[in-house]
């Protein structure tokens, strides 16, 4: 007598782990998509906008050692949205989970603090845009801190309620700490 083989059916922990591996590519799909907008907005059509068809001329290469640095810490952070957070940097597509890893573990905002680096680099790339970068950086700044405050934090606090606000007591809005945040110390 011949048998049917069994058809193996995956466990519920496979079917979990499958689940968590395709919301999480489907996440940095999305930050693949919003993250290079949201970057080629602010660093090359807004400041042709702003300074003119003479923007990008005359570059001095040493200011892409700034950008690098800029993007090595934003890079990251878009990472770890999509990774741990299964979202992107939009507001409209947040993380669905608190991120305090990666670059987080150290400063609030590190996505906004490498976009800032990055743009003033581009300032010393393009020395018809110094001017006009650092003004933006100025202006982003005092912009990005009144959403920060005004939207994104109470948003935080009402999604992720006392485990933000515990990273909140432990985490600076703009100032990194000297040793990075453990979200999980070792029991006494």
């Amino acid at each position: 007598m011949l048998m049917k083989p069994r058809r193996h059916r995956p466990g519920k922990g496979q079917q979990k782990e499958a689940l968590m591996v395709t919301r999480r590519a489907f996440a940095l799909l999305r930050a693949l998509i919003v993250a290079p907008a949201f970057v080629s907005l602010w660093m090359y059509f807004v400041p042709k906008w702003i300074a003119g068809s003479h923007a990008f001329a005359n570059p001095r290469p040493i200011g892409w050692i700034v950008v690098a640095i800029g993007a090595a810490i934003g890079l990251p952070c878009v990472w770890q949205f999509a990774w741990r957070g299964l979202g992107t940097p939009a507001p409209f597509d947040p993380p669905r989970r608190l991120v305090v890893s990666g670059p987080y573990r150290w400063v609030r905002n590190p996505m906004y603090i490498g976009m800032g680096i990055a743009l003033i680099g581009e300032g010393i790339v393009f020395p018809n845009l110094t001017t006009t970068m650092l003004a933006m950086v100025g202006i982003l700044f005092v912009a990005i801190t009144l959403f920060v405050m005004g939207y994104e934090e109470p948003t935080l606090r009402r999604n992720f309620g006392a485990d933000y606000e515990n990273y909140c007591r432990a985490v600076h809005r703009w100032l990194p700490r000297l040793r990075p945040f453990d979200n999980h110390p070792a029991l006494p």
